[in-house]
């Protein structure tokens, strides 16, 4: 039996942008399914990919308290090699603020940290060089 973490991210309106943006970085399957009180809003949506990559998203509907949070959480996607994230990077990387480019770490030969342009801090590494 296996478990799978997946980050749920939510927001206020920008889901469906959010999801289309991880799209077109990740690639994947976009599944949306609106609110039925309002079908701008993203009641339940998900980016699921061949090559693992895994995230759900909704809108906080307005009756509801909601915060975009400052690190409340990272979102962490590790590669088996650096070839393999250096694309995922680059296609975060449009928008955002950049916290620590990517390049070689302590504990991983690539590693770099960015918050992307709708908020969500995300932490990019390789396991080897590759």
């Amino acid at each position: 039996m296996a478990v799978a973490s997946v980050t749920h991210l939510n927001f206020r309106g920008d889901a469906r942008e959010a999801l289309a943006f991880y799209q077109s970085v990740f690639g994947g399957e976009l599944v949306s399914v609106p609110h039925a009180d309002d079908e701008n809003l993203v009641m339940w949506g998900q980016v699921a990919a061949a090559n693992g990559f895994r995230v759900m998203a909704y809108d906080v509907p307005s009756g509801m308290p909601y915060s975009r949070g400052e690190n409340a959480f990272f979102v962490s996607v590790r590669g088996e090699t650096a070839e393999e994230v250096v694309p995922y990077w680059e296609g975060l990387s449009d928008g955002a603020r950049v916290h620590q480019p990517l390049g070689p770490s302590p504990w991983a030969p690539v590693y770099g940290m960015l918050t992307d342009r709708f908020g969500v801090t995300w932490v990019i590494d390789a396991s080897v060089a590759g």
